[in-house]
């Protein structure tokens, strides 16, 4: 699973930093969760491409969702033709769909735009999920988790043929899917050669949300959870009074929750040039430095499973 930053900065972007965006990459699947203003432009320069089906926005301030009409146009002189479905908290379709109109025109494709609620599924496929949970902002916001079922224990063949003398063949995959298997006389249960359920992954995106106990709760183990970290603790009066979060607050949402790794993203302005590192600064303190990194735009993050022999990356994408 690879998550490309798009776009990272706060409300104001900067030279360095383009309004929230994030593209997601699983198996061949794409998604897009927010699309702040000049994404497409974005997407074309860190190669993420416009194959996306999914557009996830987290909730419509301009900063996450002024992106959205220009890369609707696009999309159509591209003569789009598969279906395109954005996903929004409830209450806001008319707003999206005047947003994808903007120029007066509708897109020649079909544009299907879903409101969604806390709790709700957003989308559902066979091996994973893509939820929606409750954040605290100033509007009707969510953000979204991308959760993956478990996957299947792994299959030992060595036993299977050295303690029961089962060769390759068809009764391999029963017994991986569950089944049991007769065999010289014997029952062959599924749990005598297949190991415990293996985790999937789960990335969490928040958008702008105070820390609270919902993001927690949607953060539980997560490999990756991708926090609002505007401010620095010493601005907390202007986070709480704004409904964002400082990195420290946020470090210590990915630490109650037990995610493995935390980006720190939507960086105010105050910001622009190094000062991101004050802000890394106060999340390593509560995290340490293996697990906390700030996002900027063109990172890319690839996302193994737990119990994967590749560790959890970090580099830059761009042309």
């Amino acid at each position: 699973m690879r998550v490309t930053f798009l776009g990272t900065s706060g409300a104001v972007p900067t030279t360095q930093r383009n309004p929230s965006a994030i593209h997601v990459e699983r198996e061949g699947d794409r998604f897009l969760f927010d699309c702040g203003e000049g994404t497409q432009r974005q997407m074309m320069r860190y190669g993420a491409g416009f194959d996306v089906e999914h557009v996830f926005l987290t909730h419509l301030h301009g900063d996450h969702v002024l992106g959205l009409p220009g890369l609707a146009q696009t999309w159509d002189f591209n003569d789009r033709e598969r279906p395109l479905a954005i996903h929004a908290p409830a209450g806001t379709r008319k707003r999206v769909e005047q947003l994808v109109g903007a120029t007066g025109e509708r897109p020649s494709y079909p544009v299907r735009v879903h409101q969604i609620r806390p709790g709700d599924v957003a989308l559902d496929r066979e091996e994973y999920e893509i939820r929606a949970f409750d954040v605290e902002h100033r509007t009707n916001a969510v953000g979204y988790a991308l959760v993956e079922d478990e996957r299947k224990g792994r299959f030992d063949r060595e036993k299977a043929e050295a303690e029961f003398g089962l060769p390759p063949g068809p009764k391999y995959s029963k017994l991986h899917n569950g089944e049991a298997v007769e065999h010289e006389g014997q029952t062959i249960e599924p749990s005598d050669v297949v190991g415990e359920p293996r985790p999937g992954r789960t990335v969490v995106y928040t958008g702008d949300t105070r820390p609270c106990g919902s993001v927690r709760e949607a953060a539980d183990g997560a490999d990756l959870l991708i926090h609002d970290s505007m401010f620095d603790h010493e601005r907390r009066e202007r986070a709480v009074e704004t409904a964002h979060s400082t990195a420290r607050e946020a470090a210590e949402v990915a630490r109650d929750a037990g995610a493995r790794r935390l980006a720190l993203t939507h960086i105010s302005s105050r910001y622009a040039g190094s000062g991101w590192r004050d802000l890394e600064a106060e999340a390593v303190d509560v995290l340490g430095e293996d697990r906390v990194f700030v996002a900027d735009d063109g990172l890319q993050a690839d996302v193994p499973y737990v119990d994967s022999d590749r560790e959890f990356s970090l580099e830059r994408a761009g042309r």
